[in-house]
């Protein structure tokens, strides 16, 4: 292979890296069975089982859609939200957002409030839309923008062993901080 093809054939490459996500599929709703009100239920190859119910208004810091890793089965997109503190836009202008690899990722030359206020009021939420109109909602759904969804954090247990348990806690940080959220209805506010 020539020098001139090798540079062709990598520029091609970089090309369709960069607007693969413009081609991302919109998040769908998993065809389920049985009803997480009766504490767990059937979606796909995994069991659903509600832990606790959430309900939260909050400002979308960012958003990030997956495809490829285990998760993406069921859990399509991930939020970070901010809420309280963390959902003033002129605060959020002094802090550099970014999501990665399931993580939320922060960072401040100044603090603008404290550490820990910064901590308590945001966090990634894993989302696994209800139903299809939760999913429609949540393809809609943009960085900046205040929303208010409901449903139920939960476990989910694979059948290949796979799983995945939602914090049911605001005060942790970290590995297994973040919310897996059932989400039963989801409006955005602005």
């Amino acid at each position: 292979m020539t020098a001139q093809r090798l540079l062709y054939l990598v520029a091609l490459l970089l090309g369709l890296w960069l607007i693969w996500p413009l081609f991302s599929p919109a998040p769908h709703a998993p065809s389920s069975s049985g009803d997480l009100a009766t504490g767990s239920l059937r979606v796909e190859d995994h069991r659903v089982t509600a832990l606790e119910t959430l309900s939260i208004e909050a400002r979308v810091l960012g958003r990030e859609d997956y495809r490829f890793d285990r998760g993406a089965r069921i859990s399509p997109t991930d939020l970070a939200l901010g809420w309280g503190p963390m959902a003033d836009p002129q605060l959020l202008r002094q802090i550099d957002i970014r999501q990665s690899n399931r993580w939320y990722y922060w960072r401040t030359e100044t603090f603008p409030i404290p550490r820990r206020e910064i901590e308590r009021h945001s966090a990634n939420m894993h989302l696994i839309p209800a139903n299809p109109e939760v999913a429609r909602v949540l393809g809609q759904v943009r960085p900046g923008q205040l929303l208010r969804l409901s449903g139920q954090l939960v476990r989910v247990d694979g059948d290949d062993g796979f799983r995945w348990v939602s914090s049911l806690s605001r005060e942790d940080t970290g590995n297994g901080a973040c919310e897996l959220i059932w989400v039963e209805q989801l409006q955005i506010l602005d």
